[in-house]
């Protein structure tokens, strides 16, 4: 299993695991993404994970915008007391009706001074929501992005190894749940660790209710009828709240659109699996983590901007919606209680302080409580993300045994001791003691039927797997001493199930040198070296034209791309033939080959779909880029069925059932009349 950078991370991953311990069967886990139960264990786990991760967690956030947060949770304290306020205004406005109505002294000035501290009260009010509400705003896109690109930079960091470990995966969904916490959309509910602050306010709201009652159950009060008052506070329901225009429009500017395609397209490239060896070989994670943040950027700025404006526009309304009848009337539904109180000296407004207290402190404990459940499960996808953030790669070499890797102009050297590898969950070995010795410069084709270990052992080269046993040197150094990002520099491949990606002719084929995305002498070259040209040529918009990896008509326009509102973009997605498909493969693998630092090109099945002459143009500039005329060689490496290719190699490794049975020549393994020479011969 993957490892973290820290012994302070271990503890995390440790604890986080320690959670997941199902308490009614031992020995099983809880599914990823399951609520722990509230136990004295797990409370336990969970005080050690906030020991751990808080400080880290709130940190960061901290130092988004410190001066917003401090601003927020003060808000937020004060906008607890804001139920004691507003309950000791109303007292205040009741007690002195009735004692209007008591002493039959009609002076409105008292009453007139109480209902404008009211309105102040309301007005006041209303305005601290709207402040804490911007704030938290502000505050909760940064997080969002901040979140969101830690995430995605866990993502496109790990290896295929790492991503392998259902632990890992396990660990991954968790993390993932947290980061979406945050816009409100993990299974866990509406909660993240931003509501925290919401927290600091039902507390503040509780004592301040608790201080109300131990100030008015001093008094001797008496239950009577409220039957009146009952069908005036349905009154205020019967007016309704003023609706803002606040109608949704789509989404016409097409920068948005754009970045809204492109934000998608980059989050499904970190996270598909199907597309990991390719983003590992060609160093793609810095591009896609980018690209992404870019426009993530432009989304959650064009966002913001639409909503100043339409909280501009608001203000008025939402003010006065705050000042309404409904208020006062809230407060004047009460007064027929006064007619019902046979006491004169009866104090309304303590008896309606004191009954609105009781019920809002329910309300409080209940809402506080499910708010500490919330964030007490929470805590553990907390502890996922943190974790998750210290992933060490499999693939990564200790600090103190890393090699650099010196490039070579005659090619990469290869020796295979005892190699074996076996796949997660098998029981069988996929590669089995293979031994081979390739010198640098050389071609060697690998040829062999179905499942005998071909496409794994070429993995393995590439160091997109990591083998189980045995001894793997590249230029006479361990394979394991390279960091994979600087070995993957070095190398250039097509594999067998490469990927297809819903994106541009041009995108398609530069990610082979994303650097190069805009070179269009660079393009057209790779383009070029893998027979592409006539393609390309053909295409509307040529290399700018919009393909669709599922449609497989090559002059198909049935799947456009749409926007977010169910609109057709101008450029349709073009689909194109599994042959067309190969080509802008190898188009891509051409696009590093032919870089001066690439020291070893591995092509898996490159041609399985093309003609014999579109072929032979292929394996052509093989021979060219590999064997130039300066003398700088490359080392070459090629899976195919067709041993009629084979036969042009340096030499040729026959492999059955994972291991490498017969290693020569084309002549060589003739004249020994085994394996290769009895396939040959039901060949031609």
């Amino acid at each position: 299993m993957a490892t973290c950078k820290s012994t302070s991370a271990d503890t995390v991953f440790e604890i986080w695991l320690a959670s997941r311990a199902n308490p009614n069967s031992t020995g099983q886990r809880l599914p990823p993404g399951s609520h722990r139960p509230l136990c004295s264990r797990k409370l336990r786990l969970a005080l050690r994970i906030l020991k751990s991760c808080s400080a880290e967690i709130f940190g960061m956030l901290w130092s988004l915008h410190p001066w917003r947060i401090g601003l927020t949770l003060a808000l937020e304290i004060i906008r607890g007391l804001s139920p004691a306020f507003k309950g000791y205004s109303q007292a205040l406005l009741i007690n002195e009706v009735q004692r209007l109505i008591i002493s039959r002294q009609f002076t409105c000035g008292d009453l007139l001074h109480l209902v404008g501290a009211e309105t102040t009260r309301i007005g006041f009010e209303g305005l601290l929501d709207y402040l804490a509400s911007s704030s938290e705003d502000v505050i909760h896109s940064s997080t969002q992005f901040l979140l969101e690109y830690k995430q995605m930079q866990q993502r496109v960091r790990l290896d295929v190894p790492t991503l392998n470990d259902p632990v890992i995966r396990d660990l991954l969904h968790e993390s993932e749940l947290f980061v979406r916490s945050f816009n409100g959309m993990s299974s866990f509910g509406l909660f993240s660790t931003f509501d925290l602050t919401h927290i600091l306010s039902l507390i503040s709201e509780l004592v301040s209710h608790l201080l109300i009652l131990a100030s008015v159950t001093s008094g001797d009060f008496h239950l009577h009828a409220l039957l009146l008052s009952l069908i005036l506070s349905v009154l205020p329901l019967m007016l309704g709240s003023r609706h803002a225009q606040a109608d949704l429009e789509g989404c016409d500017d097409s920068v948005e659109i754009r970045a809204l395609v492109t934000q998608e397209k980059m989050h499904f490239l970190a996270y598909s699996n199907s597309h990991r060896p390719e983003l590992a070989l060609f160093g793609l994670g810095p591009w896609i983590l980018q690209s992404w943040a870019q426009a993530r950027k432009t989304m959650l700025k064009s966002g913001r901007q639409e909503s100043i404006l339409k909280e501009a526009e608001r203000i008025p309304s939402y003010l006065i919606s705050n000042i309404n009848i409904s208020g006062l009337l809230f407060v004047m539904q009460n007064i027929p209680l006064l007619l019902a109180t046979h006491s004169p000296s009866a104090s309304l407004g303590n008896f309606l302080l004191y009954r609105n207290s009781i019920e809002s402190l329910l309300f409080t404990i209940r809402r506080l409580l499910h708010a500490i459940s919330m964030a007490y499960q929470n805590i553990f996808l907390m502890a996922a993300f943190c974790a998750a953030s210290s992933i060490k790669p499999r693939l990564h070499p200790d600090d103190d045994n890393v090699v650099q890797y010196k490039n070579n102009p005659g090619g990469m050297s290869i020796t295979a001791r005892n190699l074996t590898y076996t796949y997660p969950g098998s029981t069988d070995p996929a590669v089995k003691d293979v031994n081979i010795t390739i010198n640098a410069g050389e071609s060697i084709a690998i040829v062999g039927f179905n499942g005998s270990g071909k496409s794994t052992l070429a993995k393995i080269l590439l160091r997109i797997l990591d083998h189980d046993s045995g001894e793997l040197l590249v230029n006479d150094i361990d394979i394991r001493r390279y960091w994979p990002e600087e070995f993957h520099a070095h190398v250039s491949a097509a594999f067998q199930d490469f990927s297809k990606y819903d994106a541009s002719v041009r995108e398609n084929i530069a990610v082979g040198f994303v650097e190069e995305l805009q070179n269009n002498d660079a393009v057209e070259s790779a383009v070029h070296l893998a027979g592409a040209a006539g393609l390309v040529r053909s295409l509307a918009q040529g290399l700018e034209t919009e393909l669709d990896f599922i449609s497989t008509s090559s002059r198909s326009d049935a799947t456009p791309w749409a926007s977010p509102h169910g609109t057709k973009s101008e450029l349709s997605r073009h689909g194109l033939s599994g042959g067309e498909w190969q080509r802008i493969a190898l188009s891509r693998a051409f696009m590093r080959a032919n870089r001066p630092e690439v020291d070893l090109i591995l092509f898996d099945e490159p041609t399985s779909s093309l003609d014999a002459h579109a072929q032979k143009r292929v394996f052509d500039s093989l021979q060219t880029i590999s064997r130039p005329a300066s003398g700088a060689k490359k080392t070459v490496i090629y899976i195919t069925h067709r041993l009629s290719t084979a036969r042009h190699a340096d030499k040729i490794v026959m492999m059955d059932k994972g291991t490498i049975v017969e290693f020569g020549t084309h002549e060589e393994l003739l004249t020994r009349n085994g394996q290769y020479a009895s396939l040959y011969k039901a060949s031609v």
